[in-house]
Order: structure tokens, then C-alpha cells, then sequence
């Protein structure tokens, strides 16, 4: 498995996982509160490759993970005590992290988090951060058991899709 940059050549294949994924969550337990045709959605993945902030992880030909980083957070954020105050340079913020529902439980979430922490680590970065909605459970205990300590719990305004609280996190490098 190796993890790259996105290109617009993975654009389709992107959107198809987020389709894919989303279709999944629609039959099972949707943790995480995504929606098909709302979030995440082809422009999500236009907008990452644009901005040179989306990765993808291959095994052999097909994607099976994806991950948007960021230097901007959410305007949300700032009504938090993050305790420590980092410019936008030097902390990275997790989007979009997903993995194709054919992959799931297969370790891709880990290896994933795997090069989250060493890339920034790499960029020089103080800080990671990220929101989850509250009731993502699995999200939340990937995340506690490497190192994210809570911080608040926002509403990032999207209570019309039923997603009413976010917890925030944030792990110190």
C-alpha cells in the first residue's frame, strides 16, 4: 500500500469511494452522519486536489483511503480553548477521512492515521486537529487511542442534516 498526493486523474475513482461509502453507511450504522449527494461529494475532492491538501492510499491500482489536510480550521473553532495557540501554518486539520467500505476493518484507518502523524511531524506541525460528530464512535476511539485529547463540543451548523454536535480534538506534536 502506498499513500501520494491526489490528482485529477483520481477524481472519478474518489467520488465513487465517497459514493460507495456513503451507500454503505446509508445500510448499516452511519457513524459519522455523511450523506450521499451532500458531504462528502465529488467537489469535496476537486477542491482537495486544487488545493494540493487530498491524499490517497492505494493498494496496487484501486484507492481504498482517503484524507483531505489542512492548514485553515473550521470558523467554529475558534469559540474553543484549544490551550495552546498555534498559527494556521503550523497545524494541520483532518477532512474528510474515509475509507472504502471493501477496506473496512482491513487496517486502512490505521495506516492512514499512520501517515497523518508522520507527514506532519515531517512539515514541522505543533498540532492536529479535527471535529467528529459525537455520536462516531469508532471515529472517536480510533482517534483517543492515538493520542487526541478532547477538547469542546461545537455545533459546526449543521443541524438540518441532523448532525447537531461535533467533539473537537487535538493531539500535540
Amino acid at each position: 500500500m502506498k499513500i501520494e498526493k491526489g490528482t485529477e486523474n483520481n477524481i472519478e475513482e474518489i467520488e465513487s469511494l465517497y459514493n460507495d461509502l456513503n451507500d454503505y453507511l446509508d445500510a448499516h450504522i452511519n457513524y459519522p452522519g455523511w450523506k450521499k449527494g451532500v458531504y462528502p461529494i465529488k467537489e469535496t475532492a476537486v477542491h482537495g486536489i486544487q488545493e494540493g491538501n487530498l491524499y490517497v492510499m492505494k493498494d496496487e491500482e484501486h484507492i481504498v483511503g482517503t484524507v483531505i489536510l489542512r492548514h485553515e480550521q473550521e470558523a467554529a473553532y475558534s469559540k474553543a480553548n484549544w490551550y495552546h495557540d498555534f498559527d494556521d501554518e503550523e497545524i494541520l486539520v483532518i477532512n474528510t477521512y474515509a475509507v472504502h467500505p471493501t477496506y473496512l476493518n482491513k487496517g486502512i484507518g490505521t495506516r492512514l492515521m499512520d501517515f497523518i502523524i508522520q507527514h506532519s511531524k515531517e512539515m514541522n506541525i505543533k498540532a492536529i486537529r479535527l471535529d467528529v460528530y459525537e455520536n462516531n464512535k469508532p471515529a472517536i476511539k480510533l482517534y483517543r487511542k492515538y493520542g487526541f485529547e478532547y477538547i469542546d463540543t461545537i455545533d459546526l451548523g449543521y443541524s438540518e442534516y441532523g448532525l447537531n454536535k461535533f467533539e473537537l480534538y487535538q493531539k500535540l506534536l
